[in-house]
Formats: C-alpha cells, sequence, structure tokens
C-alpha cells in the first residue's frame, strides 16, 4: 500500500529517529511551557507578565539565531544539537530545583527561561538544516510539515501532562519531567550518522553571517517569506504568548480572582492547559493535510489563503465567552497558524543554497523570534489598557490592510511563495555567490 504523502518522509531511518525523539523532548518543553506561563499570570495576575517570560523564551532567537545559522554551516551538527540538548536539560533542572525550593520568582523564572532561550536560539538553525539531510528533495514540504506536526503533538501532550503533574505534584515535576525528556533527543542522535560536510572557507564569524544576510536579500523566494513571517509575528502570533491572559479571563478575571485566589489559580493553569492543547491538535490536523492540499491547490494558495482566514478566525477566538467555544475556535486557529508557519519556511527551504542553508534559514528565525516576543509584549501591554477582545480586533484589521496593501503594490512579490522550480530556477546554481537570478522567468519577482 502507498504510504500517504504526508508521511512519506517517515520511511527514512534517521529521520524517523529524530522526529520521534523530538515529539518526546516537544511534550516536555511544551509542559514546561505551560508551567510557567501558569505559574507568573496566577501569581502575578497581569497579562504583561505572560507576554515577558514569551519574549525572554523567544527573543534570544532573534538575537542569536545568525549566529546558530553561521556555526550551522561550518560544525557537525549533529554532535552541536547532541550537546545543545544536554545543556537544556541542565537548566530544565535548575528551574525545577528553584520551584522546589520556593526561590522561583517571576522575575527569576523569566531569567534562566532567557537562558534557556539562548541555547534553543542557536540549535534551531542546526536542526533545520539538519532535517534536509535526512531526506530528499521530494519530500521537503512533508517532512516540514511533519516536523511542525511533531512540534505540535507536543503540544498537545505537554499541557495535558502539565495540567496533571501541577494539581498532582507541583510546578517543579513538571520542570523535572522536561529535563528528563532532552536525553531522548541525545540518544536518538548517538544512532543518527550523517555525512559532515559543512564548508569551512576561512571566513570569520560575522562575515559569514554578511554574506548570508545579502544572499536572503537577492533572493526573491527567501526575501518574501521572511518578509512575510515578520508582518505575521508581530500582528498575528503573540496569541500565543497571551494565551495565559484569555486563560485568565475565561476564569473569571479579577473579580474571582479577590474572592477565590486559591481555586482561581487552578483553573487558570486548567484553561491555560485546554488552550494549548487545543492550538495543538490543531496544528496538527493542519500540518498533516498541508502536503495533500498544497498538491492538489498549490503551495502559493494554501498559504495565502490561511493567511486572509487566520484574523477573522482569532477574532472570534478572543470574542466569545464561554471556555469551550474558545477551546474549539483556537483548535482552528491552530489549523490555520501552521499553515502559515510551514508554508512560509518551506518556502526558504527551498530557494535557499545548500551551502548558506544554515544562514538564511537563521534570518528567517530572527524575523519569528525576535519580532514575535516584541510583539507579545506591545499586546500584553495593550490587553491591560483597552480589554483582550478590542487588542484582537485592532491587530487582525491591520494585518489584513498589510496584506491588501501588498497585493495591490507588490503583486510580484507573492508569486515567488512557492517552490523555484515553477520558475526554472536552482538555487545551488542559480542562487549563489551573489549571481543574479537569470531566468527569464522570475524577471517579473
Amino acid at each position: 500500500m502507498r504510504v500517504p504523502s504526508s508521511f512519506e518522509p517517515l520511511r527514512h531511518r534517521d529521520f524517523a529517529l529524530v522526529w520521534s525523539a523530538g515529539m518526546v523532548s516537544n511534550a516536555g518543553s511544551w509542559m514546561q511551557t505551560v508551567a510557567v506561563g501558569a505559574f507568573v499570570t496566577a501569581k502575578t495576575g497581569q497579562a504583561g507578565w505572560a507576554g515577558l517570560v514569551a519574549a525572554a523564551a523567544f527573543l534570544p532567537i532573534g538575537l542569536l539565531a545568525p549566529v546558530g545559522g553561521a556555526l550551522a554551516d561550518r560544525l557537525n551538527r549533529r554532535v552541536f544539537v547532541l550537546w545543545t540538548n544536554i545543556g537544556e536539560a541542565a537548566i530544565a533542572t535548575l528551574l525545577a530545583w528553584l520551584a522546589y525550593t520556593g526561590r522561583a520568582s517571576p522575575a527569576v523564572v523569566a531569567g534562566v527561561v532567557f537562558v534557556a532561550g539562548c541555547l534553543t536560539a542557536i540549535s534551531i538553525p542546526f536542526l533545520q538544516s539538519m532535517t534536509l539531510d535526512l531526506v530528499p528533495r521530494e519530500d521537503y514540504l512533508a517532512a516540514s510539515s511533519l516536523s511542525s506536526a511533531q512540534y505540535n503533538m507536543g503540544r498537545v501532550l505537554g499541557p495535558t501532562m502539565a495540567g496533571l503533574v501541577i494539581a498532582a505534584w507541583g510546578y517543579q515535576w513538571a520542570f523535572s519531567i522536561n529535563a528528563a525528556s532532552f536525553f531522548a533527543v541525545v540518544v536518538a542522535l548517538v544512532f543518527v550518522r550523517l555525512p559532515h560536510n559543512p564548508t569551512d572557507d576561512g571566513v570569520g564569524l560575522f562575515e559569514r553571517i554578511r554574506i548570508g544576510a545579502r544572499a536572503a536579500r537577492r533572493n526573491p523566494g527567501a526575501r518574501a517569506a521572511i518578509a512575510l513571517i515578520a508582518f505575521v509575528a508581530l500582528l498575528l502570533s503573540p496569541f500565543i504568548a497571551l494565551i495565559p491572559a484569555r486563560a485568565y479571563l475565561l476564569a473569571g478575571g479579577d473579580a474571582v480572582r479577590a474572592m477565590r485566589p486559591d481555586s482561581f489559580r487552578d483553573s487558570v493553569g486548567s484553561i491555560t492547559g485546554y488552550l494549548t492543547t487545543a492550538q495543538g491538535v490543531g496544528a496538527v490536523v493542519g500540518a498533516l493535510l498541508i502536503t495533500p492540499l498544497a498538491n492538489r491547490f498549490g503551495r502559493r494558495r494554501m498559504l495565502l489563503t490561511n493567511l486572509t482566514v487566520l484574523p477573522f478566525m482569532l477574532a472570534v477566538y478572543a470574542t466569545v465567552d464561554v471556555t469551550p467555544l474558545a477551546v474549539a475556535a483556537l483548535g482552528v486557529v491552530g489549523t490555520l497558524y501552521i499553515g502559515v508557519l510551514s508554508g512560509a519556511i518551506n518556502v526558504v527551504q527551498l530557494w535557499a543554497p545548500a551551502a548558506m542553508r544554515g544562514r538564511i534559514l537563521s534570518l528567517y528565525l530572527v524575523a519569528l523570534g525576535a519580532i514575535y516576543p516584541l510583539g507579545g509584549l506591545i499586546q500584553g501591554w495593550i490587553v491591560d489598557q483597552i480589554g483582550y477582545a478590542r487588542t484582537t480586533a485592532v491587530t487582525a484589521a491591520m494585518w489584513l490592510g498589510v496584506l491588501f496593501a501588498w497585493r495591490t503594490l507588490r503583486p510580484s512579490s507573492l508569486k515567488a511563495l512557492t517552490d523555484p522550480a515553477e520558475f526554472g530556477v536552482n538555487p545551488d546554481l542559480d542562487l549563489v555567490d551573489d549571481a543574479p537570478v537569470t531566468k527569464s522567468s522570475t524577471a517579473d519577482m
């Protein structure tokens, strides 16, 4: 029997090993993410703290991803990822100890999360680049989608486990289980063998970053996808950081917190878990649908459809007052959002020349990782001033305005949001060494 197109990359042994181990690790990471968000929100009662903790985790991506990208094109990717997972396990252990001893204040938690984010920021370009070494080119989209599905399966399992573990044993156990989960990746990488063929051109680190940035700027597909995700990160993505704030409102807000502080804290944690799980379920469904739908309707059409419908569903999620309806709405949001992320990063992967893959992918991560926490901080502050529903309505309208202006003023830019083969372009031949695109079919980009 033919394997469904969404699952074809799992036929490759090494990809299956790394993918399976990553799901275990991501479940632990999402357990910790939910625990941290619920901890600081319930302790302070302020949406701004949820945004601050999310910023501490993701802001390092914007600062350090270019360093990771430059190193990923030069160092042994498998060995580097192995050691960074050991380091992240140590940091999660520290967080568990702080929670156990009662020293985990919101500020201290944010600081520890920031250090963990620094390790993650450097290692992500290695992981993204390594994935493309595990599967052939024809499986790129499916592999990217499966990686997104794996990440979000962790989002489904992690919050569910977090709710059970926190209720039974406390926050420190959620952090401890996350620490242990990193060793699944360590064990898998011991059995994976990849060719060690990074380039060593004698160029310094910062010069390599500059060369990668210049290559991305001259690359029509990568340039369009990076600009696209930057706007999405600022205007739409912060709903993730503000899930604990939404849970705070669904649990009853300040009035219930004042009357029943202990039960209210547990309610915030539980609803945060439900919402995060719903987004994860939706994302898994979306990730499995991407490949067959893109094969039928086209990559670019699917990406633009998700970008158009997503802000409307975010507005629905922000306005319903009943928890089950909010959970259902966020599930649909998760399906649409993963279509945006997977579609955009796959464009970058396909357009990036192999010799610069790590560096160009790192710039995508900068656009997402630096601007998303900034958007979370800004929107968290605005939520505290005018409310969650109004904030979401304003940002959704702003995004639709951006998309309309883009389609009106630069329609040719959106044409590049697909496989370069459709334009007769081979990135490894036509887009290296700062060579301009010479194919006539891309002249109007």
